[in-house]
């Protein structure tokens, strides 16, 4: 179990991906993904969701992200936060907001 303090120290945004590139360097099939979070800027992100989600669906789609990580090397690209998603038969299924919001909206 974890307190509320510890989990109030997990700053997660709101984020709309601007750009999406493959990763052939990445262990399992990725993309790079790059991240509008409005006044927190743009950050870049690794993702193993090439099973469900095609480049062009990815594009100017909102998502849900860890931001306060620290950077993480993987391969040749530096990640500068974590999406979040739902695993389900080994495919992640990337959470979003129901609604459209403003980059770099907390989720509380």
């Amino acid at each position: 179990m974890i307190s509320f303090e510890d989990f109030s120290k997990i700053d997660l945004r709101i984020g709309t991906i601007t750009e999406v590139q493959d990763f052939p360097k990445a262990r399992q099939p990725a993309y790079q993904l790059t991240i509008d979070f409005g006044d927190l800027g743009v950050k870049r992100s690794s993702a193993q969701i090439t099973t469900l989600y095609t480049k062009e669906e990815l594009l100017n789609r909102q998502i849900v992200a860890v931001v306060n990580f620290p950077k993480k090397q993987i391969a040749n690209f530096m990640s500068e936060c974590l999406v979040l998603g739902a695993v389900f038969e080994n495919d992640v299924i990337l959470l979003n907001p129901e609604q459209t919001v403003k980059n770099g909206t907390a989720v509380s």
